[in-house]
């Protein structure tokens, strides 16, 4: 497992889920884009395999992938599933962020 950035048993145990509803590998990509409120936002999407340069997390038979690009703006964080009243969502816990946004979808640096 990489010490890198981490995938929570929640999340881990939410890409399983869906993965096995949609009949892809439990691969959950994340990446950043340029956008969002604070000038960086999170991407998620299910890969169908992880790319040659990927940095790649495992936790229960889930992969989380990470370009190198993306992975220098959240290193050291870790990936998670939270369900609240406001709905359930993936979220970066990122200590590399100067501020974000209200969402937890986008971040600063």
């Amino acid at each position: 497992m990489s010490t890198e950035i981490d995938l929570t048993p929640s999340a881990a145990a939410r890409v399983s889920a869906i993965a096995k509803k949609t009949g892809k590998p439990a691969i959950l990509r994340l990446a950043i884009d340029g956008g969002g409120c604070a000038g960086f936002q999170y991407k998620f999407e299910l890969a169908d395999a992880p790319s040659d340069d990927d940095i790649v997390t495992t936790r229960d038979g889930v992969a989380l992938v990470v370009d190198p690009v993306s992975l220098d703006l959240v290193r050291g964080g870790a990936v998670d599933f939270i369900e609240s009243l406001g709905g359930a969502s993936f979220q970066v816990t990122n200590p590399n962020a100067a501020s974000g946004c209200g969402c937890g979808s986008s971040f600063s640096i």
